[in-house]
């Protein structure tokens, strides 16, 4: 598939100045830059993050209520029930939340409902669990901004609820005790960007601030928090950036239990990365809810014995097996429904498993990129996964069609919904309309986004040491993307792997080569033979085989 290469630019002056104040190079000043860091004293914000930049959670709407009110369940024995989303913010929010509080009562319990029987959200089949089971108040993470009729249906039974959410709100906002979210119109919470685990954290640690409980008392929860920042893809910058810098810290020196028995289930490097979070431990995570009951992904985060953790963590890799296969079948499937003629792209099977929909709708972006929705049948309801292309709003396509939907929630580039069946047709319909008014050429042709142009030549260690200091890396804060142009192979490129689909070069540079490999890119090699010159988009790695250290390009496109 053709990408568009997309340099990003920044002011020479600033650029020139940055270099000057830190005494580095303009390529490190213009990296730096393109990230909003443009004083001195931001750069050293920025390499040297501090726990005491997170910002004051009372600055966050709603937030004395709210602790108020678990004040007051505290002090009065009240039952407290801790609810959740099934995916990876969900879970790891509620594990924090119910560790936190069983400090303080034990009359704690924990609910994940079920995706399959109770869909997305806050349901009325938790409220009743819960006013069975005489709770007088649910604490709920990463739902509940949308739940207005829940809410109602949990008043009227005396149940009070605190929602901690991050979701786009709605015009209207559930009569609970407290709504945390800083993307409320009205709230003044200075950074938005927070997981629903962020938001639960907050709340965590005003409690400890209104009771003179000391920071180093919770700071062991910032491995489930840096957890959530990684699988829900929200923005590393300023206080994520915060949370996940000293997140990674604690998962790579004093991981709890749970995270150490998932650990164990596969090849674990030195040091984990936000990378090895996203793509080796928020699966682990999520198959339990995909595959079973995403429960057992909660019961784990809050297991204290390792030889228990060991035997869940096993468990939980045999769902993340299934899992894969269920993918890989389900995305051959839908690849065959996909109308090429069309702006976006809605498949719907009764037949597939719900638990990977939305693992197939990425699958099928990065082979067809344009707007894509995954749905299944579940008891008369199409219900599944909607994921976007970069920089088309998602959210507001489905919001056109939600007279058709029963529900929809979620972000720009991710959402989840329901329609009846009988109003597909009607839905696929409305949202091909809503895409094609609003969708430009460019955004139907994947883009990587690029840092700068560089010479092969300025690639050193010296580079490559700051570089590292760049991290952790996400959105708003990507490992930096080059390209360098005109460059030829030494001749001992080739192509890898038993079906030849991946890509090895030796970049010539001044002081001799700099391999590179690019997966499924087996099929450029005729770009680099016979020493003719080509393009090539990248970032740099360090690569370690048998005790040696040494760079190597990961190549992302070539031209």
């Amino acid at each position: 598939m053709d990408k568009r290469w997309e340099v990003k630019e920044s002011k020479l002056e600033i650029v020139k100045q940055l270099a000057k104040d830190l005494h580095v190079s303009e390529i490190v000043a213009h990296l730096l830059a393109l990230r909003s860091i443009e004083t001195f004293d931001k750069a050293k914000l920025f390499f040297r993050p501090d726990l005491a930049d997170l910002n004051d959670p009372f600055l966050m709407k709603n937030m004395r209520q709210a602790v108020a009110r678990i004040e007051m369940a505290l002090n009065k024995n009240q039952k407290i029930l801790v609810y959740g989303d099934y995916d990876v913010d969900g879970t790891t929010s509620v594990a924090m939340m119910y560790s936190f509080l069983k400090r303080f009562n034990n009359n704690i319990d924990y609910y994940i409902p079920c995706r399959y029987e109770e869909g997305y959200g806050i349901s009325l089949k938790g409220i009743d669990y819960a006013y069975q089971n005489s709770f007088s108040l649910i604490i709920a993470l990463d739902c509940g901004i949308r739940a207005i009729e829940q809410i109602d249906y949990a008043n009227k039974r005396d149940i009070d609820f605190i929602i901690c959410d991050h979701h786009t709100p709605s015009d209207k906002t559930p009569n609970a005790i407290a709504v945390l979210n800083p993307k409320q119109f009205d709230c003044h919470y200075p950074y938005k960007e927070l997981s629903g685990c962020g938001v639960g954290f907050k709340l965590i640690q005003a409690y400890c601030i209104k009771n003179n409980i000391s920071f180093d008392q919770i700071i062991e929860y910032l491995d489930l928090v840096t957890v959530s920042i990684a699988a829900d893809i929200v923005p590393l910058n300023e206080e994520n950036r915060v949370l996940s810098f000293y997140g990674l810290k604690q998962i790579n020196s004093k991981p709890r239990v749970g995270l150490e028995a998932l650990m164990s289930t596969f090849n674990k490097a030195k040091k984990l990365t936000m990378s090895d979070l996203v793509f080796k431990i928020a699966p682990r995570i999520n198959a339990s809810g995909r595959i079973d009951h995403a429960k057992k992904a909660v019961d784990i985060l809050v297991e204290e014995d390792y030889d228990r953790a060991k035997l869940f963590a096993k468990e939980i890799e045999a769902h993340n097996n299934s899992r894969k296969d269920l993918d890989q079948i389900i995305t051959k499937e839908a690849i065959e429904m996909i109308d090429e003629n069309k702006k976006s792209t809605v498949v719907f099977s009764k037949k597939w498993h719900k638990g990977v929909v939305g693992i197939v709708a990425s699958r099928l972006i990065e082979m067809h990129y344009k707007p894509t929705i995954v749905l299944v049948e579940i008891d008369g309801i199409l219900t599944g996964s909607a994921r976007s292309v970069h920089d088309f709003n998602l959210y507001e396509a489905i919001s056109k069609c939600s007279h058709l939907c029963e529900k929809f929630g979620g972000h720009k580039y991710a959402a989840g919904l329901s329609v009846k069946k009988e109003n597909l047709n009607a839905f696929i319909d409305a949202f091909e309309i809503a895409v094609a008014e609003k969708i430009t050429k460019d955004q139907l042709k994947p883009k990587i986004e690029v840092d700068m142009e560089i010479d092969i030549n300025d690639i050193d260690e010296k580079l490559y040491r700051i570089i590292k200091q760049f991290a952790p890396f996400g959105p708003l804060n990507a490992s930096p993307v080059f390209i360098s142009k005109g460059v030829i192979d030494n001749g001992y490129g080739k192509k890898l792997g038993s079906d030849k689909s991946h890509l090895r070069i030796n970049a010539k540079n001044s002081r001799g080569s700099i391999p590179g490999i690019g997966f499924r890119l087996g099929g450029e090699f005729e770009k680099i033979k016979d020493s003719q010159e080509f393009d090539i988009c990248y970032s740099i790695q360090e690569n370690e085989w048998n005790g040696r250290k040494n760079l190597q390009l990961m190549l992302l496109d070539i031209k």
